[in-house]
């Protein structure tokens, strides 16, 4: 599926994704699929994210603190706090650095648990695209602090595409499962 490039098709793919990928969810749960993610041996799967993720709780937690970078992201730099979107230390060189604190920030959370703060972190994303009108999600140098972003580019990547990306990953957990 194309990236979205207006507000419309960005509501409606992110919406459309999160269904898909809720869907596998619920057909993991069906076939009574418990396993650990374990992709080590396939040597295909060689990004970082094949091996950090243990269990489809990290994959739900992983999905709602992305959320929760876009909605800080946004909400700060509104009300005039100049804020980059990947919080400090961290850079687009070592935010898979960041994402493993994710995990261990969530060693306690249960999958129920990830599962509720994933619905309403979705809902709150998809509340927060609303607030804007097209251009000002997908025009270039509308908002300073998106740098040479479009705004809406960094909503695709948090919400949509990254849905593929969560789509992608419990699918081959099905597969080796099945």
């Amino acid at each position: 599926m194309a990236r979205p490039t207006n507000k419309e098709d960005l509501l409606k793919q992110s919406q459309e994704n999160f269904d898909k990928f809720w869907q596998l969810l619920v057909t993991i749960e069906e076939k009574g699929i418990t396993t650990a993610l374990d992709f080590s041996d396939e040597p295909k799967k060689k990004e970082a994210h094949w091996a950090r993720d243990k269990d489809i709780k990290d994959v739900l937690i992983h999905l709602y603190e992305w959320h929760q970078l876009m909605i800080a992201f946004v909400k700060d730099n509104l009300v005039g706090k100049n804020k980059p979107f990947l919080p400090a230390p961290y850079n687009w060189k070592t935010y898979g650095q960041m994402n493993v604190t994710f995990v261990q920030k969530h060693a306690k959370t249960t999958l129920e648990e990830a599962k509720e703060l994933l619905k309403t972190s979705h809902a709150q994303v998809m509340d927060l695209i609303e607030t804007f009108i097209n251009d000002q999600l997908f025009s270039k140098n509308v908002f300073p602090w998106s740098g040479n972003n479009a705004l809406g580019s960094y909503f695709v990547s948090t919400m949509s595409s990254h849905y593929d990306w969560g789509i992608k990953k419990l699918k081959a957990h099905i597969r080796k499962n099945s």
